[in-house]
């Protein structure tokens, strides 16, 4: 059953393609509307933009919504067609939803909006840049001078101002959050080794990057299928078997055209978000490839095809690489992991449950899925559905049930044999459901993005808590080596302390007994002693300029 078409993929299936003669006037719109001319436009520039529509603000304030799906706080140059022709559809009578998207037929074929009075300001212009030198035609398209992105970072405050951090000059969310992270929360994670013991330092290629979605599970459960499945072809590194065949991690996006790309040098590329792995050496790079092969749906979201967890005998071969470890660096950067089963192949082995653990913290990120449910009846189903809940609810360690999706990821036909009416009817509903939770991953992108931020720099404070606590309980000058001893064999006692001195959640604390592995390689008399200027930023970025910058780029007609 194949679940996607290439056309369901992209925002709004055809919106956003439209003529080369619509695209060229629709250019020389969008340089005019881009007030900077960062190629971006922004709430303010829409505003004065769309109400050349003559649309009233309930409808202007839907166009927004859709065109801006991905929550961006601004419209790249695709988005300002898709706003364009949704101008169209308005004013021709259409009530604007995110179905029209699907339903209008011909898209591509519509006239540009009525745009009331823009060819007189462009005309006008156009005879201003001519007399002055200033803004120039080419080929019919207005060229505006471009603002480096860089310039938007360049603002410093001053020690007279206060600890809030001024936005006005940031052209996006993601653009506000690496500022942030720069100018507040990098200074803390450096000056307590945060990227030691948790998480590395964010580089702009982990801000930029594309959502990606994990798939985890034992060999044979149809992890690569399910892949090629939702790609409707196959992709560069792709095998197919009953045994082990995917023995590397694979990380499948969009490129130009069909190749493969060895570890070793994705890893050192600076606009990919994979520096970080290089921290496991080359036994793991000569295990890691990047799949790259151009696709309507890669260019939303990357997939990252892992090697078959080993279960019985076949655990018992040592991998040349800490798998677990490198599960867990994915985990942190993915936005959606599902780990399949298949009905025959329900047993958790220890390898499993080690990379089941190493999820702790993503829990909200987890989706199981049932694959190859169709080799089961009916009545069998319902029995291994059971059993697989069972399996689970020991290793998952949460109160809260990980949503499971039923389905045969493949694209062969459905064995209707197996299945009753209301068997058949569910496997169907499972199917969409999980085809609309892949969907919406690109329209959450943003959301997950602040989410994560917020909860790194929590954790950031913590450890800095931590670490600043252990410092503090070392002697000044004699019976160090002892105190750290004594320190590292009793950490359980000062997590304690700092959680009751500081008011913290006990659940936001590192995992003990991997801080204590981590801290043997230290001097804890090296360490800083608490900085609360440093707190006091990232206090201050939690509680101002976070909520300022969302509130900045939240629908320009709310």
């Amino acid at each position: 059953m194949v679940i996607v078409t290439s056309s369901s993929t992209t925002t709004g299936g055809a919106m956003g393609v439209c003529s080369k003669d619509h695209q060229k006037i629709y250019q020389h719109w969008f340089n005019y509307a881009d007030s900077d001319g960062d190629g971006r436009i922004t709430g303010d520039d829409a505003t004065k933009f769309f109400v050349l529509s003559n649309l009233d603000k309930s409808q202007l304030k839907q166009v927004w919504a859709i065109a801006d799906s991905k929550r961006q706080g601004y419209l790249g140059f695709k988005e300002f067609i898709i706003a364009m022709q949704l101008l169209s559809l308005a004013q021709a009578g259409h009530e604007l939803n995110s179905n029209l998207l699907k339903s209008a037929s011909d898209v591509e074929l519509l006239e540009p909006p009525e745009m009331e009075g823009l060819d007189s300001i462009l005309l006008s212009q156009k005879h201003r840049g001519s007399r002055n030198n200033g803004v120039l035609e080419t080929n019919g398209i207005l060229a505006v001078q471009h603002v480096s992105p860089m310039s938007l970072f360049t603002t410093k405050l001053s020690k007279k101002t206060s600890c809030h951090t001024s936005l006005g000059k940031v052209t996006s969310i993601i653009d506000g959050l690496k500022r942030l992270y720069n100018e507040k929360l990098k200074p803390l994670e450096v000056a307590y080794r945060y990227n030691d013991f948790a998480s590395p330092l964010l580089t702009t290629s982990d801000f930029d990057a594309k959502p990606m979605v994990m798939l985890l599970g034992q060999y044979s459960t149809g992890k690569t299928t399910f892949i090629k499945h939702l790609l409707k072809s196959n992709y560069p590194g792709a095998h197919i078997g009953p045994e082990p065949t995917t023995d590397r991690f694979i990380v499948v996006m969009g490129g130009p055209d069909e190749r493969s790309v060895p570890g070793n040098t994705i890893a050192v590329q600076a606009d990919m978000p994979f520096n970080a792995l290089t921290t496991f050496g080359g036994a793991f790079l000569s295990k890691f490839e990047c799949s790259q092969m151009p696709h309507p749906l890669l260019e939303h979201i990357t997939f990252v095809d892992t090697p078959g967890v080993l279960s019985g005998e076949k655990q018992r071969t040592e991998r040349s690489y800490d798998f677990t470890g490198v599960i867990k660096w994915f985990a942190e950067k993915c936005d959606l992991i599902l780990l399949l089963f298949d009905p025959h192949k329900l047993d958790i082995s220890d390898e499993f449950k080690r990379v089941i653990s190493s999820l702790r913290g993503q829990d909200d990120k987890i989706r199981v899925v049932l694959n190859k449910a169709d080799q089961v009846d009916t009545q069998q189903l319902m029995r291994v559905y059971g059993a697989l809940m069972w399996s689970l609810g020991k290793v998952l360690n949460t109160p809260e049930v990980a949503r499971v999706y039923i389905g045969s990821f493949n694209d062969k036909p459905i064995k209707e044999e197996s299945l009753d009416s209301m068997g058949k009817e569910l496997f169907e509903k499972e199917q969409d459901d999980l085809l609309v939770d892949l969907i919406d991953i690109p329209k959450k992108a943003c959301d997950r993005r602040i989410n994560e931020f917020v909860k790194r720099a929590r954790a950031a404070k913590i450890h800095a808590y931590i670490i600043s606590q252990l410092k503090k309980e070392m002697p000044a000058v004699m019976g160090k080596s002892k105190a750290q001893q004594k320190l590292m064999k009793n950490l359980e006692d000062v997590f304690a302390k700092v959680q009751k001195e500081f008011h913290l959640p006990p659940g936001d604390f590192p995992d003990v007994e991997h801080f204590r592995q981590v801290l043997g390689a230290y001097n804890i008399d090296k360490f800083e002693k608490l900085k609360p200027k440093m707190i006091q930023a990232v206090d201050d970025m939690l509680g101002y300029d976070i909520p300022d910058l969302l509130k900045n780029f939240k629908n320009p007609y709310e």
